[in-house]
């Protein structure tokens, strides 16, 4: 790895432990993908011996004795400790090295929420429980792995009297989080760290304002700190929902536009794009009207991000490690693009000698809302 980041792996069942110096030398590669509103995965790739134990170590935890191998990646940049990946291995490659009696060894994996994908559960009841009570419900179980639940109860909540009828659970725990999130507008993702062993699995709005990591400079001579930064501005994604509900007495469906309007996500341009198409979102007049309209202000939200920003970075001149899911500013791009975005992914690539990242960003129009960014 690169000398001025120090690596850690730790690997074990359920509670990992840090691997020895020798393995450690053996990784060739590792790369994380940290996505917004997806499950984040990783991939480690390792330069073994045929002969090596670790073979069957990871084809152990891949289904076999031991139920998952958990692994743990962490990173420390600048004094600063990163937890970039707390998750299970999914998948393991071997192939011939090119010299003889060694092999490339690749596990793949996923965070701490394909735990969540292993049962199916339907029909598990859930009496008189609003959705956030069903959510802390099911998460409780996974306390054992260090995740700590952060659930944000809805502002309209819909609770069913148990006479009228009991809910119940659909598919796995991952995917009745995953369906309850999106018709409430909410996002549910497990995030790694601040430590190593914990995770905070959150289920709530998605929310785009806090302190902004520091800037992303472009086109400017010694204080670039980004190898690539294109911007692209797409107003045709721009559309207005129109969500259907259903007048109660004649039963007669009314149309509600639905504009693209946040308290948790404040808009980062002055100028967003004018919709210039209309998306009808048909089945919702099963839902309440409150919830109906939740979902088409979600819906809004999504097609709004007309400008989006692509790039990569050297971690060692950037001086710190970029995070998805939060806010960065952007100085140098232009008037039109300078500001703060969203940070909707990042992909970060550990060889030997270089720790470099990629990543998107997003936001709703153009020309900053705010005068400066921090530095």
């Amino acid at each position: 790895m690169a000398s001025f980041t120090q690596l850690s792996l730790l690997i074990g069942p359920a509670v990992p432990i840090p691997v020895p110096k020798e393995v450690i030398d053996a990784v060739e590669s590792i790369e994380v993908t940290s996505r917004a509103k997806e499950t984040s995965g990783f991939q480690i790739t390792f330069r073994l011996s045929t002969r090596s134990p670790l073979h069957t170590l990871f084809l152990l935890g891949n289904g076999g004795a031991i139920p998952f191998l958990r692994v743990i990646i962490v990173v420390q940049v600048a004094g600063e400790t990163t937890v970039l990946m707390d998750g299970v291995m999914t998948e393991q490659d071997v192939s011939q090295g090119k010299e003889p009696g060694m092999a490339t060894l690749t596990i793949k994996g996923e965070d701490l929420s394909a735990t969540m994908k292993y049962f199916t559960l339907t029909g598990m009841p859930y009496p008189a429980m609003p959705e956030y009570a069903r959510v802390n419900l099911i998460l409780v179980k996974y306390l054992a792995l260090g995740v700590t639940p952060l659930v944000i109860p809805q502002i309209f909540e819909d609770i069913q009297l148990p006479t009228e009828r009991i809910m119940a659970q659909q598919g796995t725990d991952h995917y009745y989080l995953t369906w309850m999130a999106e018709t409430a507008g909410y996002v549910f993702y497990v995030d790694p760290g601040p430590l190593p062993g914990m995770s905070v699995a959150y289920w709530g709005p998605e929310i785009r304002w806090g302190i902004p990591q520091p800037a992303l400079n472009t086109n400017m001579d010694a204080h670039t700190n980004v190898e690539s930064l294109t911007f692209t501005y797409d107003t045709d994604r721009a559309k207005l929902p129109i969500v259907f509900i259903q007048e109660q007495n004649s039963r007669a469906p009314i149309p509600v536009p639905i504009p693209n309007i946040s308290l948790l996500k404040p808009p980062l341009g002055i100028l967003p794009p004018i919709p210039k198409k209309v998306d009808n979102l048909y089945g919702m007049s099963k839902h309440s009207v409150p919830r109906a309209l939740v979902m088409g202000l979600a819906e809004a939200g999504d097609s709004g991000d007309a400008v989006k920003g692509t790039g990569s970075l050297d971690v060692r001149r950037y001086g710190r490690v970029l995070k998805a899911r939060g806010l960065v500013g952007v100085r140098g791009a232009g008037e039109a693009f300078d500001g703060l975005y969203f940070v909707r992914s990042v992909t970060s690539s550990l060889h030997r000698g270089s720790f470099t990242q990629s990543f998107e960003l997003i936001r709703d129009g153009l020309l900053s809302t705010v005068p400066n960014v921090p530095v």
